[in-house]
């Protein structure tokens, strides 16, 4: 029997919280699996539970990239206070650019069954998926070869909700994102050579509602989150918890 050639990824991101009454005690987990072909492409899916604050939030999702960094196709599924909220097939068809349509195929109590093809008018920099190794993910489209700035990110969502708590849908944003170089980190699962990135939103694409402060620092090579934090209203904290590469 020949042996897979894929590499994989495998680990868990605490969620705890930095509010006052709450502090540093658990609001969540993320359990992540990635993997690696030799093909270039790249699959990520993660598991997300958020039990803080109410309704909770259970998250599962399936996002493959391929060679050139460019979405693929993406499967999502909420579950919103222990209810199905949602569930959603994202389905890329993007030149050399990124430039193309984006299909969706999605399913909900509250929506029914909803069919889009949005044309993405342009190249795009990311796909983003909500969970917290999703965003790390995202800024490997950032050009960091000019070194620390500030850098605008277009982005597609399925959702513009702070949380993702809504039915899978095609929803788009542009947010600016700050990278500040390369960082020794070290936490409880090891000492990580990491770039740090800011998300910075100065529009408030969730209705206006702007969102926190959000650090995040991803490792140098495969940008799998380390630690992230978000101040603001939402004052939450991530750590990487456990890892293994096979």
């Amino acid at each position: 029997m020949s042996k897979m050639k894929h590499k994989n990824i495998r680990g868990k991101l605490a969620y705890t919280s930095k509010k006052p009454d709450m502090m540093d005690k658990s609001r969540g987990h993320e359990l992540f699996h990635i993997t690696k072909h030799t093909d270039g492409q790249m699959t990520l899916r993660a598991h997300c539970e958020i039990e803080e604050p109410d309704p909770t939030v259970m998250r599962d999702v399936v996002l493959t990239l391929n060679e050139n960094n460019h979405p693929m196709d993406c499967f999502i599924r909420l579950t919103i206070g222990d209810k199905f909220m949602g569930s959603g097939l994202f389905i890329f068809d993007l030149d050399e650019n990124r430039n193309g349509t984006i299909e969706c195929e999605s399913y909900g109590p509250s929506i029914d069954r909803v069919s889009q093809k949005k044309e993405t008018s342009g190249s795009f920099d990311a796909f983003g998926t909500h969970p917290i190794v999703g965003d790390g993910w995202n800024c490997r489209a950032i050009d960091i070869s000019k070194g620390p700035g500030v850098y605008e990110m277009r982005a597609f969502m399925p959702s513009l909700d702070h949380r993702g708590a809504t039915p899978p849908m095609i929803s788009e944003l542009t947010i600016g994102i700050e990278y500040h170089g390369l960082e020794e980190i070290k936490i409880q699962a090891g000492t990580f050579s990491c770039h740090h990135f800011s998300y910075i939103d100065d529009v408030g694409f969730n209705e206006g509602v702007k969102h926190p402060p959000y650090d995040i620092w991803v490792t140098e090579e495969d940008y799998v989150c380390v630690k992230a934090e978000v101040t603001g209203y939402m004052m939450t904290y991530y750590e990487l918890e456990s890892i293994e590469f096979d």
